[in-house]
């Protein structure tokens, strides 16, 4: 017994060599020059020890496979089963390629099983040859596929075709459903099919609890396989005797809307049911202008291709999300009766399928995520650099590689987190600025442009904050105007100073410390929340008008962070807060991911709660202005000497952590 196949090094097509390696005879398997490695690997991994698997250099694009004529003379009349397995499996492929591949490639496939007067001629084909067939196709049906616009399912179809014309040997025709991972083992070598959900899964997951119940599509039906079932019945049915000349469905008798299939994995994933389900069909009743038309809207056509960008889905596989098609296996049921080959319930294996893709496949796992990956060698600027969060960032990012730029007011501070840096081997440079001065800062930026000639991020993390009730500031205006001054005017300053540089060179990043106060409206610090929260405005108003042009903004709403800004208010010695280091880690988050906000949850759930009930959201803030006084400082008096809190005041600031009072 030998066997001969093409694409032995693919993913079925290694699972069908171990499979064969189980019954007696050699296996000659098709090699590109140059491909050696992954025979070697091939070898490996089935545990050919006896050297039954024996190359043989062609090439899928050439006459008879470029099978040269020794080659040709040896092999005739010795190999009773011909496997042709190579082929692109792939809807993103581009048309001539799978023309090249699926139809020219199974021409010669088939030239070549003739010129070695193969036993059988085995043709690994696909439930795609059926095209976009509308109803139940049959194992015996071919002729009758409709709809085959599609590269995929036309090249799939016609190369099915050829088998059928022009094979001069015996022949069987497989057509197996969409190919999943080893049931055992969730192994897989490429997302493709059902694993274009599990980004999406993956996010919504990461979004809301398991709990809550979600709004997804119903769709059409798919059919979903193991690998490991297609292996074993092709194995199978190939053996049986006659079974000539006709073709057999590799399917599971159960097809899955779209829906019910993204719950399974769901489920296996631990996130969110899709609870209620929108059949897509609803929308062929919109005329197909209308549709059309909406689709060739350029903000409808740049937010589709970011949310697909965002989930990894090809657009392609679009087209199958209402898949009409439904596939009668009974001819491959039969073959397969009494050898206990059939396809097991994806329930049963789709947490396995989850494991693997998650452990192995998600793009996440190839993208540097480390901080030195984003900023190494780049040039971040910091300002407020010498204290508090501005310090531990700066000192993160030099150790991460990049080269720091120093801002702050004071040069002595400068030079020593300078040498600080330095001393760890990190490099950095400082630049004198009053940010609160808007000739200081056009000077800084003159200065940092001229000297390095551009800046990929900015950290405006350089504010002042004032905690005074409105009621002590009536006389107080001048408040107002330097908290505004520096954490308004002065960021926005620096902003408008670096986007043209980072405009020119299409990348940048700008990330400005915010405050919980602004999520929360905390009562007391009216002019630091509103300095803060005209940032927060103008940050959004610029992320989408920068958008296309690869600068990204980001805020971050810091909670209370213990630095020398709220040494003067003593109750904070007593209040949980957050260290300089753990702000910075959130600072370095954002660099890394790029996110466009970073908050606490409980300042996102006070958000909300102000703008779904305001009167509830304002009672709780009144009730934490009522229990904090005024420090004497803030009344005009000395400041305050230190008091232990009330353990009403400490419960509550259990509960409302992080949030200024």
């Amino acid at each position: 017994m030998a066997y001969f196949i093409t694409g032995a090094t693919g993913f079925i097509g290694r699972f069908l060599v171990a499979r064969l390696l189980q019954r007696s005879g050699d296996i000659y398997v098709l090699v590109r020059p140059g491909s050696e490695g992954k025979l070697a690997a091939l070898r490996e991994r089935v545990g050919d020890r006896d050297g039954r698997i024996k190359p043989v250099t062609g090439d899928l694009t050439r006459p008879l496979l470029g099978v040269s004529d020794a080659d040709r003379a040896m092999l005739a009349g010795r190999v009773d089963h011909f496997f042709h397995l190579a082929a692109i499996y792939d809807i993103t492929a581009d048309e001539a390629s799978q023309v090249k591949a699926n139809i020219e490639g199974t021409r010669e496939a088939v030239r070549l099983a003739g010129a070695l007067k193969a036993g059988r001629f085995h043709h690994v084909s696909s439930i795609a040859a059926a095209g976009l067939y509308p109803g139940v196709f049959r194992e015996d049906m071919f002729e009758e596929a409709e709809n085959l616009k599609d590269p995929y399912l036309r090249t799939k179809h016609e190369s099915e075709k050829l088998v059928r014309a022009e094979c001069t040997v015996p022949w069987r025709v497989y057509r197996p459903a969409m190919v999943v991972g080893h049931s055992q083992t969730g192994e897989m070598d490429k997302i493709d099919g059902p694993y274009f959900f599990f980004k999406f899964l993956q996010k919504l997951r990461k979004t809301v609890p398991q709990w809550m119940p979600t709004v997804g599509i119903e769709g059409g039906r798919l059919n979903v396989v193991p690998v490991d079932f297609v292996v074993n019945a092709m194995d199978h049915i190939a053996h049986q005797d006659g079974l000539d000349g006709r073709a057999f469905h590799l399917t599971d008798t159960r097809h899955h809307r779209v829906g019910e299939l993204m719950n399974i994995f769901a489920c296996a994933a631990h996130a969110p049911q899709l609870t209620m389900r929108i059949d897509t069909r609803m929308f062929s009743f919109m005329p197909p202008v209308l549709r059309q038309g909406l689709g060739a809207l350029p903000p409808v056509k740049r937010i589709k291709a970011q949310l697909l960008r965002d989930l990894e889905i090809p657009e392609q596989a679009f087209a199958f999300l209402n898949y009409p098609t439904r596939f009668d296996n009974r001819d491959a049921v039969k073959a397969l009766a009494g050898s206990g080959i059939e396809c097991p319930p994806l329930e049963s294996y789709a947490w396995r399928l989850w494991d693997y893709w998650e452990r192995y496949l998600d793009p996440e796992l190839f993208i540097d995520r480390t901080l030195s990956g984003q900023v190494k060698d780049r040039i971040v600027v910091v300002t407020g650099a010498t204290s508090g969060i501005g310090h531990s960032t700066a000192l993160k990012l030099a150790e991460a590689g990049a080269h720091v730029i120093l801002v702050a007011r004071t040069r002595e501070k400068l030079e020593a987190t300078l040498a600080e840096i330095e001393g760890k081997g990190g490099k950095a440079s400082f630049y004198p600025c009053d940010v609160s001065d808007m000739a200081s800062c056009d000077t800084l930026v003159q200065a940092v442009l001229r000297d390095h000639g551009r800046v990929d991020v900015l950290v405006n993390n350089a504010g002042r904050s004032i905690r005074r009730s409105i009621v002590h500031s009536y006389d107080r205006f001048h408040d107002f105007e330097r908290t505004m001054q520096l954490n308004y005017f002065g960021a926005l300053r620096l902003i408008m100073g670096f986007l043209p540089s980072m405009q020119a060179q299409q990348r940048g990043h700008v990330i400005n410390i915010s405050s919980i106060g602004v999520l929360t409206n905390a009562p007391r610090f009216s002019a630091y929340v509103a300095s803060k929260g005209a940032l927060d405005a103008f940050t959004r108003c610029a992320a989408a008008e920068f958008s296309d042009e690869g600068i990204h903004f980001t805020t971050i709403n810091m909670p209370l962070v213990k630095t020398p800004m709220i040494a003067p208010t003593k109750i904070y010695e007593h209040v949980p807060t957050i260290s300089p280091e753990e702000a910075a880690d959130m600072v370095c988050d954002a660099i890394v991911h790029k996110h466009k906000r970073i908050a606490t949850r409980l300042g996102v759930f006070m958000q909300v709660l102000h703008f779904t009930a305001p009167k509830v959201s304002e009672i709780i803030l009144n009730t934490g202005f009522k229990m904090f006084p005024d420090s004497a400082a803030a009344m005009g008096g000395k400041a305050d000497a230190p008091a232990a809190p009330t353990p009403e005041q400490m419960a509550f600031t259990a509960v409302m952590k992080g949030i200024h009072w």
